[in-house]
């Protein structure tokens, strides 16, 4: 079901921007047991995964500190982020799928000349490979990460360079994502935002709501179809 708040109506979008985790992809399981393999590298009992799903979205380092707590001295959160990139590097495909309903809707926005990228707050290369390893290279014109850019979400700059890159206004322009920090991310950006319910962190979008929710990608797909 498709919702929307306060009278928003969605126009034309030549660009939609993804984040990725908890939005593309349901990663949780994969994050869980790089985590707690760190924490377990560390000599340290495992944490519940909704604790550390709750913890993921701005980035590695943010994960690994949070996920650290009282022992997330800087010693121990540098040999836990190096810890935790070589593991999940080699265990980032083992349980990750595509959401219901995504690629069914990003083949929709591709053949209907919608151009698309992704915006996330995880490292470039992890996020790249993901991507191709799940067989949506040739849907995204550009992939950036946490590492991309000097500042990560919400920081606007990820989207102000796409809108540069495309030559798109930001009222045709829309930043699809499954908590606050990309809600927060459109807004900084002067965007339409779009959230979704079935990511890690949809409870976030009551301090920060999105123009529109939908609870599957193709409610979106089909919004942006009818307004081309």
């Amino acid at each position: 079901m498709v919702r929307f708040e306060n009278g928003f109506r969605l126009g034309r979008v030549r660009l939609a921007i993804f984040d990725l985790d908890g939005t593309l992809i349901d990663s949780q399981q994969d994050l869980v047991n790089s985590v707690n393999a760190v924490r377990e590298h560390l000599d340290l009992a495992p944490l519940d995964p909704a604790l550390i799903a709750s913890y993921v979205g701005n980035g590695a380092p943010v994960l690994i500190q949070r996920t650290l707590g009282e022992h997330a001295t800087e010693h121990n959160v540098q040999r836990g982020l190096e810890y935790f990139l070589r593991y999940y590097w080699e265990h980032m495909l083992d349980h990750t799928r595509l959401y219901p309903g995504v690629q069914p809707a990003l083949d929709a926005l591709l053949a209907s000349g919608v151009r698309m990228a992704v915006l996330t707050n995880k490292p470039v290369r992890f996020s790249q490979s993901i991507i191709d390893g799940l067989g949506l290279g040739g849907h995204f014109q550009r992939v950036y990460g946490g590492n991309s850019f000097p500042e990560k979400k919400p920081h606007p700059v990820g989207i102000e360079t796409l809108l540069g890159e495309f030559s798109v206004d930001r009222a045709e322009s829309i930043m699809v994502g499954d908590s606050s920090v990309d809600i927060r991310t459109a807004r900084n950006a002067g965007i339409a935002a779009c959230g979704v319910t079935f990511g890690f962190q949809p409870e976030t979008f009551a301090g920060h709501p999105p123009d529109l929710v939908v609870d599957n990608l193709t409610e979106l797909s089909d919004l942006i179809a009818a307004a081309l």
